[in-house]
């Protein structure tokens, strides 16, 4: 239901006032002037005065109302984000200009939490990187003398299955180390345009090939004029790679379905919908906000890349912290819980962002959105 002006809700208000008082006093006149007419100048003076000072009553309930109130809330919402409480937002109004006012004062502190959300994203991600880079130097040097002397123990004749397991070790630390340096290092060549959809499917047909989805019921969702994006399209394939591969592993004997679409990005909307969802059908979300970066203006088009499965999903607290570097929920010993930093450090280098929702086939659903390619 659309809300009235402000202006015509006043207007109105007054005008049905005015009409009531001056029906009241033309009848009252006509009575005191039936009844007393030797009174009638002091009753009607009596009487005016008494319209006025309803007047001056209701007249200023209706701008307490209308006006003063929307305001003061809106000063009290604009006072708690000038204060730091970027959550406070300002309140609905009856009016449609309060209304107008209020939601453009929220969009304003959405934009003031995304940029800082960002601020602290970046220096997050350079103070972790300059400290994996600093640990993976320090623990590599003495990971490659200890592979060495084990080597030489199992020339000297050492026992053979103590040898193998030191081995083991080693390349499962020596992965953590080339994990690390893969977190920390930088990607030197610049942006290119990207064929989204190809690079969903390169990833997913990689895979494919390889037998990794024997085990699941995988499919591809991918229909025409998904646009062209600005990114690096070695490191967006790895990192569907490495979502696809997490996927197998959170739903074994399930559902996997990778896909790609066109796109307008918005941070508080309902779901995106399939190519084979019905033209009714709506997935709406809860009141969370996606992330966004301060240079996304509204609605800003793009591509969004998804990989959804059927497994556990992830727990609405651990939605934030999923992308952290060494936070993992798999078994202790099956992951190092740097995959997903690394896709989250690789997609926000390339100027997009990456999410997880709840996905419809019961488990994790993680997206990535990039802006149209100019």
């Amino acid at each position: 239901m659309a809300k009235p002006a402000l202006r015509a809700e006043l207007l109105f208000q007054l005008s049905v006032l005015v009409a009531c008082a001056l029906l009241v006093g033309v009848g009252t006149s006509l009575f005191v002037l039936g009844s007393s007419p030797d009174r009638a100048l002091v009753l009607i003076i009596v009487l005016v005065v008494l319209e006025v000072v309803v007047f001056v009553l209701y007249g200023r309930a209706l701008v307490n109302r209308l006006v003063l109130r929307p305001l003061d809330r809106l000063m009290g919402s604009a006072d708690a984000v000038a204060d730091g409480n970027l959550a406070a937002r300002a309140p609905e109004a009856d009016t449609r200009d309060f209304a107008n006012l209020a939601e453009r004062l929220n969009r304003m502190t959405n934009r003031l939490l995304d940029a800082q959300s960002q601020l602290v994203q970046s220096e997050k991600l350079a103070s972790i990187g300059r400290l994996a880079a600093g640990v993976a130097h320090e623990v590599g040097n003495p990971l490659g003398a200890l592979g060495t002397y084990v080597e030489v123990l199992r020339r000297r004749g050492a026992d053979g299955e103590v040898t193998a397991g030191l081995t083991r070790e080693l390349e499962r630390v020596d992965r953590l180390v080339r994990s690390l340096l893969e977190y920390a290092r930088p990607h030197p060549d610049p942006l290119q345009p990207v064929d989204a959809s190809r690079v969903v499917v390169s990833a997913f047909e990689l895979l494919r090939a390889q037998g990794a989805f024997r085990s699941v019921q995988a499919r591809l969702d991918i229909p025409d004029g998904v646009p062209q994006i600005l990114g690096r399209a070695h490191v967006l394939e790895q990192a569907i790679v490495n979502l696809l591969l997490n996927a197998v592993d959170a739903a074994p004997d399930g559902e996997i379905v990778a896909g790609a679409r066109a796109w307008a990005y918005e941070p508080g909307l309902a779901l995106p919908k399939r190519s084979t969802d019905p033209g009714f059908t709506t997935y709406p979300r809860g009141a969370e906000r996606r992330p966004s970066r301060d240079e996304y203006s509204a609605g800003e088009p793009g591509a969004l890349l998804f990989v959804a499965d059927s497994g556990p999903g992830i727990a609405p607290d651990d939605h934030d912290r999923i992308f952290e570097p060494f936070f993992t929920t798999k078994a202790p010993g099956r992951g190092t819980g740097l995959g997903l930093a690394i896709v989250s450090r690789s997609v926000y280098d390339m100027g997009g962002v990456i999410w997880v929702d709840t996905a419809r086939e019961g488990g994790a659903a993680f997206k990535i959105f990039f802006p149209t390619a100019p």
